[in-house]
Formats: structure tokens, sequence, C-alpha cells
């Protein structure tokens, strides 16, 4: 049997084994792939191996290995960093959409008459009930529950043009 031919005999073997620790260190599948095949490239350019023990402990060992070096790589670091650059990039754009569509609903709040938006805004903002509005106002809860449900709609009819980035980003 020709080295190739038992390379490829030990690939088929072990691949699957040396992938799944592969991930299990990386959390990557490219990665793992690429550690695997250089796992076999080495392994095949050894001159010296002498089975001494079980193949697959061996190459378990160098994948193993290569797992570590690549962890410690620059490149991994490199790619961490990057990572959580753009996790907080979008956390700040995020943030700005958000703030956008605050300014967007305060606007158009003020826009409310000022019967509805006494209600939108100690209801919504203010968090009082609506018996604790109507005690501020000196008017029935029904009064309150009218103009809230008036504001409401208003709002929707002002606001139907925009297209709320929160919804999409939950």
């Amino acid at each position: 049997m020709s080295d190739i031919e038992k390379l490829e005999q030990l690939m088929a073997i072990h691949t699957e084994s040396l992938f799944r620790i592969a991930y299990y260190y990386t959390k990557d599948l490219q990665i793992a792939e690429d550690i695997v095949q250089d796992v076999f490239i080495k392994f095949y350019h050894q001159k010296h191996y002498e089975e001494r023990g079980e193949m697959k402990a061996y190459l378990a060992r160098m994948t193993i290995n290569k797992c570590k070096d690549y962890l410690k790589s620059w490149a991994y670091r490199k790619i961490k960093l990057q990572q959580k650059f753009l996790k907080q990039k979008s956390n700040f754009e995020d943030s700005l959409i958000l703030q956008d569509e605050h300014a967007l609903l305060d606007e158009a709040i003020l826009r409310l008459p000022i019967k509805s938006r006494e209600a939108i805004v100690y209801y919504y903002l203010e968090e009082m009930t609506i018996k604790e509005i109507a005690e501020l106002l000196t008017i029935p809860e029904g009064t309150v529950k009218s103009r809230l449900k008036k504001g409401k709609e208003l709002l929707k009819v002002d606001l139907q043009h925009i297209e709320w980035e929160v919804l999409y980003h939950g």
C-alpha cells in the first residue's frame, strides 16, 4: 500500500472525529476544516512517525495542539477583536435608531391637541392610571379613556408613514 493510499485510509477513518475536536475548540466550521486538513498534511510529511500507540490518539493530539496554536495566534485574536467592534458598532447604531424614533414620537405627541396630549403623556410617559389622571385633571375616567383613544388614533395617522426600525430589531 502506498503512502497516499495509507493517508486516504486514515482520512476516511479519522476525519469526522478530528473535525469534531477542532470544531469544539474553535467554534468555527471553516477553521476546524482547515485545522484537520493541516493535521493530515503535517502527518503525511512527517518522516519520523513510528506507530507506538493508537493512531487515533496521535492524530487527536496533533489536532488539539493545532487548535491551541490557532487560539493563541494573532489571526484568532484579530477576528475576536473585529467581532467585538462590530457588535459595539451595531449596538451604537441601534441606540441611534431608537433615539431617532423617540424624537419622532416626541414631535408627534407635541403636535396633538392639548387634551389628548395630556392623557397620552400622563398615561404612557408618566405611567399613571386612568383613575389617577382623572383625579389630577378633575374629569371623569370615561373622559380620560376617550382622550387616550383619540390621542392614539391621531398618533397612528401622524406616524403611519414611518417604518419603525425598532420593530425589526427585537
